[in-house]
């Protein structure tokens, strides 16, 4: 049904541009002038502001909830108030000189979409519901570390037990635990109290917008539609999987924006709040359309169907000078990608990795255990061609898992390289010799639509298999929840992502890139004498104020990381942005999920 329908939409967008080629002009009026349609490729995951960890998702739920606070436009070093009446400081007697005690006045006569207002206990449930929900690979450690201390939930529990499992927790041992959520934050009068665990210094970027984890919800409709009661029974809502999760497919913010509609693969269509406590959002209706095919969105932005579109580096060229667009090439983008490697692949129904064993016509669970594996693979990759001509300028090779913009980025740390030669010296001790003699067969899949990341796979396909001809790596689309789910599964032996920063600070890199919890590294399963090394370097440069220990410590981090090999740490990212030249009000901003559509509007001026 999906093919059916872009089918048609590109045979009347082709018709379009014939009759706009005739008249020999693409024409200056604005087209549906109270309407701005995006269109991308990645469907949104969830809509539970606490469950979300993907930029798709990222972008609707920022237009639709809000914050305590918010970044001053593109300043990400200045913050400014939101849902919140004040920035808490020593100065201002809203933080405690120690760094421990954060408090917040809640804003007076701010509405929910439902019409419900918006009190102090909003906010006490919305964060500690986030805490307890604490889904797997989440984005709630960024909670749960400043406050309690700890990484998961789980974790908390079991210490609190003293076993080793989260099912050996008893009863009443987990109502201790929500006991110690509960005093973490609390409400006095107006005002909401955060109590830290430790001082830590990104605190208030984590509960800034542009972090869907801190978005607030209205404890009264989450309630009724299913979710947490608010007692210290908690367990029945911890960890749901993403569509069982009671907020999964619905919204009720304070934000510019109303959800109207997911229609799954195809579109979100978001109305203005007229009702909204400032001034209600210039343009009446957003549509975030899901195209996958470049030549679709082409269309549509060429058409003027499309106000902005998704433009991967290497079509950049074609909307370059088109006429009645605008390209913003090298916009700040706190970002990194990078193909991790899974040590430990989840076999059970596994389609890529073939037959599970050495035999040629697949791999074992283990394959990239061995670090001869993980260097061949290394040396395979071509980033000096995957620069040029995929990324267009919009990259730099990547050094580790810190991305050059941050202080403690070590920029002589080494890097691998394209080397064939050193390749195929890896890849014949690999297995004691068994990959060179066997062979191997596996699959690398990427989310349909992204094709800087199959244009990655394929870069490694072409060399690997120019090695040894018995190395087959196959190549394969797959929807992007699938994708999420299969690596968050452990199933995919390599996957390929990008990292949008959470927050400022190399914290928020080596902890999915590296710590044994990260929303990577988990998946990636690695070694526990490793993640231990790991994870006291990670907890040494967070737990320090002192630039000389946090540098020390990202310093080795990036040093374990090229030395292990645990990735192939593919670039440092800036990005296009691409509209047409009557959307106005875009300004960058290096962590936004997408677009601030209460700030855009359409003229022709």
């Amino acid at each position: 049904m999906t093919h059916s329908r872009r089918f048609v939409y590109l045979a009347v967008a082709a018709a379009a541009l014939l009759v706009l080629g005739a008249a020999g002009l693409v024409s200056a009026e604005v087209r549906n002038p109270d309407t701005l349609i995006k269109a991308a490729y990645g469907e949104p995951e969830t809509l539970d502001p606490a469950y979300a960890y993907d930029t798709a998702s990222g972008e609707v739920i920022y237009q639709v909830y809000e914050n305590l606070l918010d970044f001053d436009g593109g300043d990400l070093g200045k913050f400014v108030p939101l849902l919140a009446t004040q920035v808490p400081t020593v100065e201002n007697g809203l933080l405690s000189k120690d760094g421990l005690v954060y408090r917040f006045p809640i804003r007076k006569g701010v509405r929910f979409h439902n019409g419900n207002a918006l009190t102090p206990e909003d906010v006490e449930y919305t964060f500690e519901r986030a805490m307890l929900q604490d889904r797997s690979g989440g984005p709630v450690w960024m909670l749960l570390e400043p406050l309690l201390g700890y990484s998961t939930i789980e974790d908390l529990a079991k210490d609190l037990a003293k076993v080793d499992s989260f099912d050996k927790v008893p009863p009443e041992m987990l109502k201790d635990v929500y006991r110690k959520v509960d005093a973490a934050v609390e409400v006095e009068g107006d005002t909401v109290v955060f109590r830290l665990a430790r001082p830590y210094p990104p605190f208030l970027s984590i509960l800034t917008h542009s972090g869907s984890w801190s978005a607030i919800i209205d404890k009264e409709w989450a309630i009724a539609q299913g979710d947490w009661d608010g007692s210290e029974n908690w367990v029945k809502w911890h960890d749901p999987k993403a569509e069982q999760d009671p907020l999964y497919d619905k919204a009720n913010g304070t934000g510019p924006y109303k959800l109207v509609k997911w229609e799954k693969g195809v579109q979100i269509i978001l109305e203005r709040n007229d009702n909204y406590w400032r001034k209600p959002a210039p343009t009446k209706t957003v549509v975030i359309k899901i195209v996958e095919e470049w030549a679709t969105r082409q269309l549509m932005l060429q058409s003027g169907d499309a106000d902005i579109v998704i433009v991967d580096p290497p079509y950049l060229d074609q909307v370059t000078n088109m006429p009645g667009v605008r390209v913003l090439r090298r916009q700040p983008w706190l970002a990194s990608t990078a193909a991790f490697f899974t040590w430990n692949i989840n076999p059970d129904g596994n389609e890529f990795i073939g037959s599970g064993k050495l035999d040629g016509e697949g791999i074992p669970a283990n394959f990239f255990s061995d670090i001869d594996v993980r260097k061949a693979f290394n040396y395979s990759f071509d980033w000096e061609t995957y620069i040029q001509d995929v990324s267009k300028g919009e990259a730099t090779q990547a050094r580790g898992p810190i991305p050059a913009a941050l202080p403690f980025f070590n920029p002589e740390q080494p890097v691998y390289k394209l080397d064939l030669r050193k390749a195929e010296e890896h890849f014949r001790k690999a297995w004691g010799g068994e990959v060179w003699r066997n062979g191997f067969k596996m699959t690398i899949a990427y989310n349909a639509g992204n094709d800087a990341r199959r244009i990655a796979a394929e870069i490694l396909e072409q060399n690997i298999e120019s090695i040894n001809p018995k190395f087959r790596i196959d190549i394969q689309a797959v929807q992007w929840p699938t994708y999420l789910q299969a690596y968050r599964q452990s199933k995919l032996p390599l996957f390929i992502l990008g990292w949008l920063a959470d927050f400022p600070d190399e914290h928020n890199f080596v902890v999915p890139f590296m710590h044994s919890t990260g929303t990577f590294a988990a998946a990636q399963k690695l070694p526990p004498e490793l993640t231990q090394q790991i994870d006291a370097l990670i907890e040494q440069g967070v737990s320090s104020t002192d630039p000389k220990v946090r540098r020390e410590a990202y310093y080795k981090l990036q040093q374990v990381a090229y030395e292990q090999a645990i990735d192939i740490f593919l670039v440092d990212r800036t990005q296009p942005v691409v509209m047409r030249d009557w959307v106005k009000g875009w300004y960058p901003n290096a962590i936004r999920p997408g677009e601030d559509f209460y700030r855009l509007s359409k003229s022709s001026g």
